[in-house]
Parts: C-alpha cells; sequence; structure tokens
C-alpha cells in the first residue's frame, strides 16, 4: 500500500470514528497532495508524498509560532496536534545528536572546508536524510558545523 493510499484508507477510518481533528488534517493533506500531483502531471511516490508532508509540517511549525506570538494558545496548540498527525506519515525524526553525525561524515566526504561549501553539504545531507529531519534544522548544524 502506498503512502497515498494510506492516507486516503486513514481519512476514511477517521470520518467513521468522527475524528474532526484527523478528518480536518488528513483532507488539508489529501488537498496539498491533489495540488501537487496535479502541479507535476502524475502519480506522486512516496518520496514526493513525503516531501510535500515535510512541507505542511514547516508550514504548520511556522503558522504555531505565529499563534502564539499573537497570543492565540489554543489555535497554536490545535496546530501542534495537527503536527502529531502529520508525522505518523513521516519517517522517524532523527534527532539533533544524530544530525550532526551524519553531517560531520558528509563533511569528511566532501572535504568541506568552511561557510562557503554550505550548499554543497546540504545538497548531500538533504539527498540522505530526506523526510527525516526539516531543512531548517539540518541547515543550522551545519552552518554551525562549518563555522
Amino acid at each position: 500500500m502506498t503512502l497515498h493510499e494510506k492516507i486516503a484508507k486513514d481519512l476514511t477510518v477517521a470520518m467513521k470514528a468522527k475524528d474532526a481533528l484527523r478528518v480536518s488534517c488528513l483532507r488539508m493533506l489529501k488537498t496539498a497532495l491533489k495540488n501537487r500531483q496535479v502541479e507535476i502531471g502524475r502519480e506522486l511516490e512516496d518520496e514526493e508524498v513525503q516531501a510535500v508532508i515535510s512541507s505542511q509540517v514547516r508550514k504548520g511549525k511556522e503558522a504555531a509560532g505565529e499563534f502564539r506570538n499573537a497570543g492565540r494558545e489554543e489555535l497554536a496548540l490545535k496546530e501542534e496536534q495537527e503536527l502529531e498527525i502529520l508525522f505518523d506519515y513521516l519517517p522517524k525524526q532523527l534527532t539533533p545528536d544524530e544530525i550532526e553525525k551524519i553531517l560531520k561524515e558528509i563533511i569528511a566526504e566532501i572535504s568541506a572546508q568552511g561557510p562557503k561549501d554550505t550548499g554543497k553539504v546540504m545538497k548531500s545531507a538533504m539527498a540522505r536524510i530526506a523526510g527525516q529531519a526539516q531543512g531548517k534544522a539540518v541547515s543550522e548544524i551545519a552552518r554551525k558545523l562549518l563555522s
């Protein structure tokens, strides 16, 4: 069963269980997946589905932060609950220590010297850990290691 099929099946289960939060979250995700599918003009592969989910996670984290800054704690909590649902469809997320270990290996492999090599390191890192970490976290650790 593909990831796209699993999401559709879970949406049906959530609808039958009358789980409003999960239904809302999965409908939003299905819409984002459909938009991406129309954009590229073919069925999405699991890696592409994971990329869309990662994008939704990033947007959700940003939204939760904005809601907190605006004093809307209830909306921030709702966003965080939706993030938990989305994380169910992504591979296990790497810890900062695991990301740092992978980045050190990549830096050694490509002989990166300093901040000017951040782009090369990020390209290799994101290919290796796709879906297992947010790009922002990887970028921050890479900059720290290269400076």
